[in-house]
């Protein structure tokens, strides 16, 4: 059984018994299931595997950016590059807001609605934007490296690449070193990623067994429709924008897009998921990793088609609970602050419900009103996770296939870059050559 198919038997396994366990009853709080099963062995072994996820975030993508600043051959390129997804970036977005307010506007969900929850939401003050500005030029970049800053880490590695194509052959070995580097780190991702059919399991068991599907029926509506809304994206929006801009096939990508799919929508977390898009792009797709390096990480920070969704459908959703007429106006004035949110935002922990509260306070909603759908949140936050590395994907693919940088014969072969066991395997002739290199180093020492 290949990987991918393996990943989605878990997380379906993962989904099915989770939902059992909440049906049940199962999981009621101090239960023994609750306490050693969902809370300790999931929880567990669902945590460590993200924690390895991110622990190859900062490494990989200084090591990727690095080898693609000093591979690209023509540093211009990088301008090219940067503003090409900038503004592919942009555009989904905007795309997808206007898309989720005039659907959720339509269907009319939350008219003559009487929600109620316990759940309390405090908004949070984002950062303006000349103050995200400043923080991409890191003061310490160790200390960027350590807080995961992804845009300071981008602006560090690009720095630095730079520096050594001026330097010249004098960094030959450096970059040399680099190259190695980065080899080794996609090789770890590939050691993880094989680990991933148990931990998506665990990780879905989790989230579905804690999940309060009395609150889900109550907010049926709202929930069909985001989810309606976030698939329309996926499979039409983003499809056609591949299609038109790269000519490539929205079949094939697809494809080849599923296992980056699943873990984000284990995970939650796009920045979690890097490894594991820019491996499938790279690798799978066939973008030169001087794109990729700098599109995903950039992608991963930016990109918020999916968050960008929840906040016109929620919008529109607490708009009628609260009999509050928004009008057109009020409609440009979500997509603007939504486009714009997604840049002053950027890199900020828990950007989805901030920038809700920031659309919500310009078009005069109560915050409070956000508590209405935090109990649901959990689920929607994976469907809408998936669509955001999707888009980090579909763009890539865009500005690498644009300026000649995609190996077409790569993105149409079915078989590229899939993950084999006998590619884990450790060479017992390369195991002896090691040591006996070690063993040589220490008695010249």
């Amino acid at each position: 059984m290949s990987l991918t198919k393996k990943v989605l038997l878990g997380m379906i396994l993962g989904i099915v018994l989770g939902i059992g366990i909440n049906l049940t009853g199962l999981n009621t709080e101090g239960s023994l299931v609750n306490l050693y099963l969902v809370n300790g062995l999931f929880n567990v072994v669902g945590t460590m595997f993200v924690n390895a996820l991110k622990m190859l975030v900062v490494p990989l993508v200084l090591f990727s950016l690095i080898c693609g600043v000093c591979g690209i051959g023509d540093v211009k390129l990088l301008g090219k590059i940067g503003s090409k997804a900038f503004v592919l970036y942009m555009l989904t977005t905007a795309i997808a807001i206007a898309s989720a307010l005039g659907i959720a506007a339509t269907l009319g969900i939350g008219k003559g609605m009487n929600a109620q929850s316990s759940a309390e939401f405090t908004g949070r003050e984002a950062p303006p934007l000349s103050q995200v500005l400043i923080d991409i030029v890191p003061s310490n970049p160790v200390n960027a490296m350590a807080q995961g800053e992804m845009l300071s880490i981008i602006f560090f590695a690009i720095l630095l690449g730079i520096s050594m194509l001026l330097v010249g052959r004098k960094s030959k070995p450096l970059i040399n070193l680099f190259e190695m580097s980065n080899e080794v780190m996609m090789k770890m991702v590939g050691i993880i990623m094989a680990l991933a059919p148990y931990a998506v399991f665990c990780l879905l068991s989790k989230a579905m067994a804690n999940l309060g599907l009395d609150l889900l029926a109550q907010l049926l509506g709202y929930v069909l429709v985001l989810i309606g809304v976030l698939l329309l994206h996926l499979f039409v929006t983003l499809q056609l924008v591949l299609k038109i801009f790269s000519g490539l096939s929205p079949f094939t990508f697809m494809s080849k897009i599923r296992n980056t799919q699943v873990f984000a929508f284990s995970t939650s977390s796009s920045n979690a998921t890097i490894p594991v898009t820019l491996r499938t792009v790279t690798q799978r797709m066939g973008v030169d990793n001087s794109v990729a390096a700098f599109t995903v990480p950039f992608g991963a920070t930016i990109n918020m088609d999916g968050t960008a969704i929840m906040q016109g459908v929620a919008t529109v959703f607490i708009a009628n609970i609260y009999n509050v007429d928004l009008g057109m106006s009020g409609y440009l004035t979500v997509i603007m602050m939504s486009v714009l949110a997604s840049i002053g935002t950027a890199g900020v922990p828990g950007v989805g419900l901030i920038m809700l509260s920031m659309v919500f306070v310009q078009v005069g909603l109560p915050v409070e009103g956000i508590g209405l759908i935090l109990g649901v949140d959990r689920l929607l936050d994976m469907i809408r996770t998936a669509v955001n590395v999707s888009g980090d994907a579909v763009v890539s693919t865009i500005v690498a296939k644009s300026e000649g940088k995609l190996d077409v014969d790569v993105f149409n072969d079915p078989n590229a870059g899939i993950i084999h066991d006998e590619d884990l395997d450790i060479d017992e002739a390369v195991e002896k050559e090691m040591a006996e290199a070690v063993q040589q180093s220490r008695k010249k020492s």
